[in-house]
């Protein structure tokens, strides 16, 4: 299974239109980040977990030909934006299978009305198939099994998926126990890391190295990153061993 990093950068970007702090003039293109979004493939498998407002810019630069379907962490903009740029995979392949949380789904409806709607039909739009993830109700997608994981993002509850031995949170602020239990063993965790100050909604450097700690993975990323964070380089450097800053366009095999 291959992963690449579409984006991992936080709702902004980075850098953030108007801003002169370092991090955002920094010549280093991993300081440079895309909305967070991650493309998994597999055999003949394509299938991405959220697509925000770079989408089509991410897809440009990672180029498939076949889109299997695009999972739902949650209904934030930054998540979600591009979704009408499913559009060439439509024309292609027909509906585009979307995996989402009902509430998600519902949003989506209200947002991109003339995707979701059958009356008057504008003949350009593109058309979704729609896939309800329930907690604790695993799915198949291809030949691998995959198991919802849900958490808090602030008061937004937030799915993370489990491929395998490979498991994408991101938009985590805290997760029960038992949720905890359905990641262990995960030989790859992929996990947000906002900044080192504490923040409301997401998990900051230090509660993610402690989710890390107990969920205990071969290999963990982090991911949705600020530019508060700090320099991609000078982060890396202080993090423990098996634990590394996620960056656009970076791929690893599961």
């Amino acid at each position: 299974m291959r992963i690449t990093f579409l984006g991992t950068g936080t709702s902004q970007g980075i850098p953030i239109i108007g801003s002169k702090h370092p991090v955002c003039l920094s010549d280093d293109v991993k300081d440079k980040r895309l909305r967070v979004s991650v493309l998994i493939s597999w055999d003949d498998y394509n299938y991405v977990i959220d697509c925000g407002p770079d989408f089509r810019q991410q897809l440009l630069a990672n180029p498939v030909e076949k889109l299997d379907g695009v999972l739902f962490t949650h209904e934030h903009s930054d998540h979600t934006a591009g979704l009408d740029d499913i559009r060439p995979f439509f024309f292609r392949q027909g509906d585009v299978p979307i995996y989402a949380h009902q509430r998600v789904v519902d949003s989506l409806r209200k947002r991109f009305d003339y995707i979701f709607t059958d009356e008057n039909r504008y003949p350009g739009a593109p058309s979704v198939a729609i896939n309800v993830v329930n907690n604790n109700q695993d799915f198949t997608l291809g030949n691998i099994p995959i198991r919802p994981i849900s958490a808090n993002h602030n008061r937004v509850q937030v799915f993370g998926y489990r491929f395998g031995g490979f498991t994408y949170m991101t938009d985590v602020k805290t997760i029960d126990e038992e949720e905890i239990e359905k990641i262990k063993g995960s030989k790859v965790l992929v996990v947000n890391a906002l900044r080192e100050e504490a923040h409301h909604s997401h998990f900051n450097l230090e509660e993610a190295l402690a989710f890390v700690e107990k969920v205990k993975p071969e290999t963990a990323y982090f991911t949705h990153i600020s530019h508060h964070l700090g320099f991609h380089a000078e982060v890396e450097k202080k993090l423990p061993k098996g634990v590394h800053l996620a960056y656009d366009g970076l791929e690893i095999e599961v």
